[in-house]
């Protein structure tokens, strides 16, 4: 029953949600990993799924066109932070790491991807010796993303000010190597351009022929993906949009839907799970 569900506060988020559940079928669910499925923690390296997720995932997947994991993340470390790899009734979840560069499929459980476009070692060479030059924040630090790098400042005396300190010098840099700086929570990364979440969604929603699609994320670089549901629903499409948490009002602002970080995203997908498994 739609009942059950938390209610979109917009008149284009109760019909994203109303479509899917008439004909989840034909529904992509796609979710962010990092602020999203998982709790931000200092390490990167130390984030993992809520334990909720793959059992409501497991619920999910089967009555629905297709799950997606978008994510910065490669995807073979977003399967392993989420758990996801052999799990029964994970079938229809696929992986789009770095930005849909990389595609793990759960069916076959391999991954493919594109080339790394050679500006990014080039970034990964020369980013230690600028970080020294550039005022040489303590605490921040480089993480090496494979067809990306980012530089956390979370960790730093002054989170904020390294933060903005080092957005100007860092695009710049970008730039200079045919790169582009996403910043984040805490972080900024530098990635090729034409990457990014809302180029991944639109592409997996184009592939799978879905009619409907919710998506839900919780930072910047979730922004992109918001803008793809919003063209998809002018192009009618119905799209329901969800965001996690209320550290970025530039997405809240834009959500039909905000819950209260991974915990109660877990809510909402074991919810959808039992409104779309009921006959």
């Amino acid at each position: 029953m739609v009942s059950s569900l938390p209610h979109p506060t917009t008149s284009a988020g109760r019909d994203g949600l109303a479509a899917l559940l008439a004909r989840p079928a034909k529904a992509v669910v796609a979710l962010d990993f990092d602020g999203t499925l998982a709790e931000i923690v200092p390490d990167p390296e130390q984030a993992r799924a809520h334990p909720g997720v793959v059992p409501a995932l497991v619920a999910l997947a089967p009555h629905v066109g297709s799950v997606a994991v978008v994510t910065g993340r490669p995807a073979g470390v977003a399967v392993r932070h989420g758990g996801f790899a052999g799990v029964p009734g994970l079938e229809h979840l696929v992986v789009l790491g770095h930005y849909g560069a990389e595609r793990w499929d759960a069916a076959s459980g391999t991954v493919t991807a594109t080339a790394v476009p050679p500006g990014v070692a080039a970034v990964r060479a020369e980013l230690p010796g600028f970080l020294d030059g550039a005022g040489a924040w303590p605490g921040t630090w480089i993480e090496e993303k494979g067809r990306a790098v980012a530089v956390h400042t979370r960790r730093a005396a002054d989170p904020q000010g390294a933060f903005e300190a080092l957005k100007g010098p860092l695009g710049e840099l970008a730039a200079r190597h045919g790169l582009v700086l996403e910043p984040g929570r805490m972080v900024l990364e530098l990635r090729p351009p034409g990457m990014d979440k809302g180029m991944a969604l639109a592409e997996h929603v184009r592939a799978t022929g879905a009619e409907s699609v919710l998506y839900a994320g919780d930072d910047l670089g979730d922004l992109p993906a918001y803008a793809a549901v919003e063209k998809l629903r002018s192009n009618g499409v119905p799209g329901l949009l969800v965001c996690s948490g209320a550290e970025v009002p530039e997405l809240a602002e834009r959500a039909d839907l905000s819950v209260a970080g991974p915990s109660a995203v877990v809510d909402l997908l074991a919810r959808l799970a039992e409104e779309v498994s009921t006959p």
